[in-house]
Formats: structure tokens, sequence, C-alpha cells
């Protein structure tokens, strides 16, 4: 499994421009906390890719996004999952999780996604919801390690409900 985060970490919440002063950018979602995690699942390799944020991953470059799975037949799942990041007394911890399905036919250089399903998941997420259970199992293994390994402390100050979705104790 590749856990290098290839330049770039998880973001942890900034200053906040919306702190109560009422002006410019009121009520507008912040993605400062939000980080998103793509997942091969055929090789299981989990990689932070932030180009993510604005459908420009990597694995969505120069591919055409269509809004039926059918018209991809030979592709090849990858999870993206909206990691959020917050901070609380003790140190910073993994707040929320939202995976989403990429289906991708890198060949054919078409793909689906469901952007209602991206846009949904990633709101729970902020919202420090725990959506892993459309993921298969070996992939929610395969992003717990990851984010075990990325990052001990954040892992150790999250919450056990978020801890046993992704590593279950035996």
């Amino acid at each position: 499994m590749n856990n290098k985060s290839q330049g770039t970490g998880f973001n942890i919440i900034k200053n906040d421009s919306t702190d109560g002063h009422g002006g410019y950018g009121v009520g507008a979602i912040s993605l400062n906390n939000v980080s998103p995690v793509m997942i091969d699942t055929e090789t299981r390799e989990a990689f932070i890719d932030m180009g993510a944020l604005h459908a420009r991953s990597k694995i969505e470059k120069g591919i055409k996004m269509l809004t039926n799975r059918d018209e991809v037949p030979n592709g090849k799942t990858y999870w993206v999952v909206w990691v959020t990041v917050h901070r609380k007394q003790e140190g910073p911890y993994y707040h929320g999780l939202g995976t989403c399905e990429l289906f991708i036919d890198s060949e054919a250089r078409r793909g689906y996604k469901s952007m209602p399903e991206h846009v949904n998941n990633m709101d729970r997420s902020l919202k420090g919801r725990v959506i892993v259970n459309n993921m298969d199992e070996q992939s929610r293994l395969v992003l717990g390690e990851f984010l075990k390994n990325f990052n001990q402390e954040m892992w150790d100050n999250s919450a056990e409900e978020l801890k046993n979705a992704l590593l279950p104790e035996k």
C-alpha cells in the first residue's frame, strides 16, 4: 500500500474568514479542512489528490464523465473519500468521511460518477458523518491503514465509530 502523501497532506482548519463579521463569504462552505483520498481497488493503494476537489484528480484527467454507469462497460472502480479534519483540545482528528465511487475506463477515456453523491457525501463528511458502507471491505481496510499510518495522532484522536467502521476490532 502506498501511503505517501505525494507532497501534500491533510488540510487542517485555517483561520475562518466567516467568523461572524457578516461580510463577504458568509454562508459559504469552507473546504479548507477537507482532503480527498483516492483508493485504487486493484492495486490497493491510497493517496491524497487535492485535484479531486475540482474534479481534476490524476484519475479523472482526460476522462469524459458520463451520467450512466452502463455506458462505461470496462470500467475500473476507484474511491474518492472526502476526509474532513478538525481540531480539539487533544489535537487534530479525522472528523468525517464521505466515500464516492469513480468508475473509469482509461483506455476508452470514459468514466462515470454521480455528482449528487459526491456533493452530498462531501457535505456529510463536513458535518462529521462517517459514510463508508458503500465501499467494499478491502477498500475500507486500505483507507483505515492509510489514515492510521498517515498520522497516528489524528487516528488516535478520532471517534471510535470512525475507527471501527474502517478497522473493526476482531
